[in-house]
């Protein structure tokens, strides 16, 4: 239910004073180990030189494609976390594979911060994840007005910034930026340039796109990365403040503390329009610091974005739109209904893709189809939670059920967050005194869960 860790769609907003966060030593504190290849390349393509002299690259045969050249084993549709993972985890295990990644912007993962809990993701998981991994904390906290909660639950963000350093040093020149791709079948593609790449299997990680198979609440944000003129004091995140005045429906503020003095605040809305305000989200950021004691010293970036959370709909009608084309993270619909978290499916399925014996376009789309099948089956119980959430509550008063869930024991909450709920935690869940209507939530209730369209 917190802001970040989910794949997103940026929009680069007003300029404001930006500053370089190497010269400022953001994050020192936090930041893990970065090899000598990292701080000896300030751009992409310093990266990619820096890869090829260091490491030469996985996947020689990717650097030669289009006409009369010879076809590549896998493109990857969109340098997104969810392809990124996909090929950084088979250019480790299967180097005889000649990959090509196509991003259409100017460097891979965008603007974006994806972050986890430590329950997400298994070790091993944990372990091949490491190397883009920037913060650690040992727990953090949320805060509602009848609730101000720690728990010792540990959380870790990827940055954009680090995703395209490693991402960049493995692939080298089988990452081409500035390339975005018109169209798109199982076994090839087409550049906005006319030209038209053939391969054993296209995955496609745009993103989402409409479906009139899915019904979809938002949940949208805008985020501020900050100096301040003096040290914040925080320890941990603080992934849920409710505190905050209730408007366009569920609204907390998410803050990372990146160092001493530098922060990531956003302003989040669990809201029924996709659409966002900049400004008046870059009002109330200014409040909420206001609020703190901070004083804004400079503004490092900006990043925000419009996420979907699942309420309904048939994920098998979803698949039969995509004619073939394997898909992954957003576009797979492999994202947690509830807290929008993506990272830890896009692990799972960059797992699943490479242990694959057979990477055809046939095989991969039904390796995505059935993971992104199972996800949503498995996954019912949370999109009925968010129907609760959306239809069953006035949009003031939907704090209160977050309010409601946080009183759970840590590892309750840490299955919830990890999609791993037992049967008797769905009752813990649903127990007490209910925070939302009665009568409202029955009629909630009484609705098919399988429904496309689905009404307070």
């Amino acid at each position: 239910m917190a802001a970040s860790g989910r794949a997103r769609s940026f929009e680069e907003l007003s300029p404001g004073r930006i500053i370089d966060a190497r010269r400022h030593g953001a994050g020192k504190a936090n930041t893990g180990p970065l090899p000598e290849l990292f701080v000896r390349a300030d751009t992409l393509a310093g990266w990619n030189a820096a890869a090829s002299s260091c490491f030469g690259w996985i996947g020689r045969g990717a650097g030669v494609t289009g006409q009369g050249r010879d076809r590549v084993d896998i493109i990857l549709v969109g340098g997104g976390l969810a392809n990124g993972l996909i090929a950084w985890r088979l250019a480790a295990s299967r180097p005889d594979i000649r990959l090509l990644v196509l991003e259409a912007g100017g460097a891979v993962g965008g603007n974006h911060t994806w972050s986890f809990h430590d329950g997400d993701l298994t070790a091993a998981e944990r372990d091949w994840l490491a190397p883009f991994i920037v913060h650690r904390w040992p727990a953090y906290g949320v805060r509602f007005p009848e609730r101000v909660r720690e728990l010792p639950t540990g959380y870790a963000s990827v940055t954009a910034e680090r995703f395209a350093a490693v991402l960049g040093a493995r692939l080298g020149p089988a990452l081409r930026c500035n390339a975005a791709v018109a169209t798109v079948t199982p076994t090839a593609i087409t550049l906005a340039d006319g030209e038209r790449i053939e391969a054993g299997c296209v995955i496609d990680g745009r993103g989402p796109a409409p479906s009139r198979h899915l019904t979809l609440g938002y949940q949208k944000f805008l985020g501020q990365e900050i100096e301040l003129a003096a040290p914040h004091g925080l320890t941990r995140p603080i992934i849920m403040d409710a505190t905050i005045p209730q408007e366009d429906g569920y609204r907390f503020v998410y803050t990372l503390p990146l160092g001493p003095c530098r922060l990531l605040v956003e302003d989040t809305y669990y809201a029924d329009g996709p659409t966002l305000e900049p400004g008046r989200l870059r009002t109330a950021i200014g409040a909420y610091l206001a609020r703190q004691g901070w004083t804004a010293e400079a503004l490092v970036r900006e990043e925000a974005g419009v996420l979907p959370i699942a309420l309904g709909g048939d994920i098998d009608a979803f698949w039969a739109e995509r004619t073939g084309v394997p898909a992954s993270g957003l576009a797979a619909a492999l994202f947690h209904p509830t807290t929008g978290y993506s990272l830890p499916d896009a692990v799972r399925l960059a797992d699943r893709i490479a242990s694959l014996t057979d990477l055809s376009s046939e095989a991969v789309f039904e390796a995505t189809r059935a993971q992104s099948v199972a996800a949503w089956n498995q996954r019912g119980f949370f999109r009925l939670l968010n129907r609760l959430l959306f239809l069953a509550g006035a949009p003031a008063e939907r704090h209160r059920i977050l309010q409601h869930f946080y009183r759970l024991p840590p590892p309750l909450v840490s299955r919830f967050y990890a999609g791993k709920l037992k049967p008797f935690d769905k009752l813990r869940i649903l127990s007490g005194k209910p925070p939302v209507s009665v009568h409202q939530a029955l009629r909630v209730l009484a609705q098919p869960a399988h429904s496309p369209k689905v009404t307070a």
